[in-house]
């Protein structure tokens, strides 16, 4: 790469010191506030700068892509997931993509498991009362709900995050199962002491909580659909970290309205925000605004691997974290 400075061009609003660090690095554009990029201002990111910073929240489709500038080499996301991003035209456009993969590991880990408390032990309904003062003091059958310990846990997709969820719900007493595309090496699960399902249909049929921890792509699109859904017992719980897309939200609220599913705790949904609202007022539900990697030291590790990707790509090599085509 020449000399000259890179022209770099941020969508959304970052945290100060990875601000300062790309201000001191690159000829950097930042946002002023904290809202999504219209179509009109992508367009035209894309067409003056160098390197682009997405995050979730920006659909870089083959269509922007294509009306990319000559300058646009590489598209350095601010996330793990790059769903979002059309990696095989930006690879013929020459334009190269990373992510920045295992920062989000433990903190999404950490909200799997709140989230899991949360519908289990009744928190929101708990907070609710407190809220709007209704609480008449304790009760020896108030706000009964489950322990953890002894519940069978399925995990769907057993990679960094699943592994992690399986830790954090082993020192909690849980039997650990789960479903892969790939099953684990046995070293690997007879350190988690987790037992592999083949067959999704048979694990979710026999879990009393499911944890969808897979990433979103078309052979996961619906993975859990009304038929699946169906195959679950009635006490059972499902949480989703992951993507919305994995799981048929609309199926989910049926089932749950019809008291087929004990309740769920949601951090990602199908459509965007734009949650179904029938959930919202369900007392065995608990929906957080995709808060799963929303620390201060994940967001400032997620940077600084976008800054070490921008950076290396300067000096004329290869993104370390550049997703290549066995990722696809």
């Amino acid at each position: 790469m020449s000399s000259k400075r890179l022209s770099v061009v941020v969508t959304r609003r970052l945290p100060e010191v990875v601000e300062t660090r790309l201000k001191e690095l690159f000829d950097v554009r930042l946002r002023d506030d904290d809202t999504p990029m219209s179509r009109e201002e992508l367009v035209q990111a894309v067409q003056t700068a160098d390197v682009l910073v997405p995050t979730v929240t920006d659909q870089i489709d083959a269509s922007l892509i294509g009306q990319a500038g000559e300058n646009l080499k590489l598209i350095a996301n601010f996330g793990a997931g790059f769903d979002h991003i059309d990696v095989n035209t930006a690879r013929q456009r020459g334009v190269l993509v990373s992510n920045t993969p295992g920062v989000v590991t433990e903190d999404t880990a950490d909200m799997v498991m709140a989230l899991m408390l949360g519908v289990t032990r009744r928190i929101q309904e708990g907070l609710t009362v407190m809220q709007e003062g209704g609480w008449q003091g304790y009760a020896p059958t108030a706000f009964l709900g489950g322990r953890l310990g002894g519940r069978r846990l399925g995990i769907l997709g057993m990679g960094r995050i699943g592994q992690a969820v399986a830790r954090r719900a082993s020192a909690f007493g849980m039997q650990i199962h789960y479903h892969n595309r790939r099953r684990l090496h046995s070293e690997i699960e007879a350190g988690l002491e987790a037992t592999y399902w083949e067959s999704l249909d048979q694990m979710v049929a026999r879990m009393d909580i499911i944890s969808v921890n897979c990433p979103s792509t078309p052979s996961t699109y619906h993975l859990l659909n009304a038929r699946r859904l169906k195959l679950l017992k009635p006490s059972a719980v499902i949480i989703n970290t992951s993507r919305g897309e994995v799981l048929d939200e609309n199926a989910l609220t049926r089932m749950l309205k019809g008291g087929d599913l004990a309740g769920a705790g949601l951090d990602v949904y199908e459509h965007g925000i734009q949650g179904n609202p029938d959930l919202r007022n369900m007392p065995n539900v608990v929906m957080t605004p995709h808060m799963g990697s929303a620390t201060y030291e994940g967001r400032i590790e997620m940077g600084e691997k976008v800054i070490i990707n921008i950076k290396t790509f300067a000096d004329g090599h290869r993104p370390p974290d550049q997703v290549v085509p066995a990722m696809l």
